[in-house]
């Protein structure tokens, strides 16, 4: 495959994802390796499923709405739940920082594996759940920064995702709308995790990014057993 700073003139789909995106307004610099993801994307797509996005349109969207997490990043920097690779890969392509993906999913973790080697881009993939990473000594409080996408609720999230954070670190939460309640028990899960909500970045179509700073260590207790925060997330009713 051609180097990512270029485009392959023989693949339509990746020059549509390049124009599209150039139609967007993304940095001229990044359209290429940015539709090379992109086509990868799509072209797993045909052998499973590796994300709901079909369609080039469908893709840049999800490009796209990686792309508003880049000024909250910081190195070194995790991704839990990576999937198909939102927004970890959009972020490693943007910034240069080196990612470490958290996926339990056999098949998504060896092919966000192929995509780092093939646009190479740094970092490394850990093919295990977020609850067994947040345990790791060589995973806790490590981070500087981390991401978490589609994965749960709000509380949900932060358990998962503040065990990996330093004390001074952010976890960048992206988020649609949410379930009544929800923001109450990530404020109080917050602070139970050792941190706390410092701001909502609103976004459009009702999204949002939430900024949970980590303030001090995580109790070690947290996070929970496989499957416990996503049944009985933490502060909220009926936990």
């Amino acid at each position: 495959m051609p180097p990512a700073r270029s485009l392959d003139a023989t693949n339509p789909v990746e020059n549509e994802l390049a124009a599209l995106l150039r139609e967007a307004g993304v940095e001229f610099g990044l359209t290429p390796a940015l539709a090379r993801y992109g086509a990868l994307v799509l072209e797993a797509n045909r052998r499973f499923n590796v994300t709901g996005a079909k369609l080039p349109h469908e893709v840049v969207g999800h490009i796209l709405d990686a792309l508003t997490v880049v000024p909250f990043v910081r190195a070194p920097y995790v991704d839990i739940g990576s999937g198909g690779g939102f927004p970890a890969i959009p972020v490693a392509i943007a910034t240069g920082t080196p990612v470490t993906m958290i996926e339990s999913t056999a098949k998504k973790a060896r092919f966000l594996a192929s995509v780092l080697e093939r646009l190479e881009l740094q970092g490394e993939v850990r093919n295990e759940r977020a609850e067994a990473a947040g345990h790791d000594p060589a995973l806790r409080e490590r981070f500087a920064s981390g991401t978490a996408r589609a994965v749960g609720s709000a509380p949900m999230v932060a358990e998962l995702l503040l065990p990996l954070i330093e004390p001074g670190g952010v976890a960048v939460l992206q988020r649609g709308g949410q379930e009544p309640g929800e923001r109450t028990a990530l404020d109080d899960a917050s602070l139970v995790l050792g941190g706390f909500v410092e701001a909502a970045v609103p976004l459009e179509a009702g999204r949002a990014i939430l900024l949970v700073r980590k303030r001090e260590a995580t109790p070690i207790r947290f996070p929970r057993r496989s499957g416990i925060p996503a049944k009985r997330p933490l502060c909220s009713e009926g936990a």
